[in-house]
């Protein structure tokens, strides 16, 4: 087996194998995840308003990571399905996690003081979202978004 081809970019994220991980410890953390996800949607081939939405989903990610977890990490890859690329997003942490999935995903749900709009808002701006949480242990969320056809 060939080991990874690792690097750092010019913001100093660590690649590997064209994944780009970006540890989220703090609020600046979460433009630096912004703008590697607008650089590989853009790459992909996604149009400026699908890189807007991803951009918008890593910040809600990122966000519930900060205020729950206190840290996470994001993973940023590029993906195909059914032969269309697109953007995989994987969020990450070892926080409390979330006791009632299916409450949390309820549109104005929330234990803090925000709206309610993190989870489900993120599922709406993407194709594909899997969310899987162990109380005590942490939360992993999974996202996709596909370049349209034009």
């Amino acid at each position: 087996m060939a080991s990874p081809t690792c690097g750092r970019d010019r913001r100093g994220e660590l690649i590997v194998d064209g994944e780009t991980r970006v540890q989220i410890n703090e609020e600046s953390d979460i433009l630096q995840a912004r703008m590697h996800a607008r650089e590989l949607a853009a790459d992909l081939g996604f149009d400026a308003t699908s890189q807007t939405l991803i951009a918008t989903a890593i910040s809600e990610l990122a966000r519930n990571m900060l205020k729950y977890a206190r840290s996470g990490e994001l993973l940023l890859r590029s993906a195909t399905k059914n032969g269309a690329g697109g953007i995989t997003i994987v969020a990450s942490d070892e926080g409390p996690g979330i006791a009632d999935v299916a409450l949390a995903m309820t549109d104005g749900f929330s234990t803090g003081r925000g709206l309610g709009l993190g989870l489900p808002g993120t599922k709406r701006l993407m194709d594909d979202f899997d969310l899987v949480s162990e109380v005590g242990r942490g939360t992993v969320v999974t996202a996709a978004r596909w370049v349209r056809p034009k």
